[in-house]
């Protein structure tokens, strides 16, 4: 009977999440009555792998599950943000609200807009709503690579290199990336960014946080 093991590193032969070349058989088998076992089921079902190309060529899909519509990831990322956005603003209306600038009655003055927005109250504010979406968003990412919004819409985030829900670090900066600078910086310019990068971005389709934590958003059945 033999005893090697894969290298370190190496996802074992029955990974069921491993990208395999079309046509890939695994082991036969040695008979054991423990072959037929069949493997853990995964936290998603990939459904039929898409790409078509040769794997190792030209095709960086081959062995990839189909990725997820831009249309339905905008549209899950607004299920979630009202998720927590309306509770939040709710929880905040006895100490004034999330939003609470008032009118100075001068439209056209931009400084005092800013003066307002950035006040100590509404930065207090913006920070626990950075560590609220955050939270939310690195615990139901690393759980199974799905939040409420992501479920609906059934896609989820997967790791670029192989597939697996990604662990606590590469959820985490995802979710730093992607909140960070639209809660206390740039919002409407991040997001027009990301929204531009989910529709022409080549091969992935991946927005800044993808980038930061190299994964994908794919569909699953």
């Amino acid at each position: 009977m033999s005893n090697d093991q894969p290298p370190p590193g190496q996802p074992p032969e029955d990974d069921p999440f491993r990208k395999r070349p079309p046509g890939d058989q695994p082991p036969p088998s040695s008979g054991s009555p423990y072959d037929g076992a069949p493997p853990p089921p995964p936290p998603y079902d990939p459904g039929p792998y898409g790409g078509g190309g040769a794997y190792g060529g030209a095709d960086p899909l081959a062995g990839m599950p189909p990725l997820a519509e831009p249309g339905k990831r905008i549209l899950a990322r607004l299920i979630d943000f009202l998720i927590i956005s309306i509770p939040l603003y709710l929880i905040s209306l006895p100490w004034g609200g999330a939003v609470g600038a008032t009118d100075s009655g001068n439209d056209d003055d931009v400084g005092d807009i800013f003066a307002q927005t950035y006040s100590g109250h509404q930065l207090l504010w913006s920070l626990i709503a950075l560590v609220v979406y955050v939270a939310y968003d690195t615990y139901f990412t690393h759980k199974d690579g799905r939040t409420l919004g992501k479920r609906l819409l059934k896609m989820r985030v997967a790791m670029l290199n192989d597939g697996r829900v990604p662990d606590t670090g590469a959820a985490f900066m995802r979710a730093v990336v992607l909140w960070l600078p639209a809660l206390l910086c740039c919002p409407c310019l991040w997001w027009l960014i990301n929204i531009v990068l989910m529709f022409t971005d080549k091969p992935y389709r991946q927005g800044l946080q993808d980038k930061a934590a190299k994964t994908v958003v794919v569909a699953v059945n």
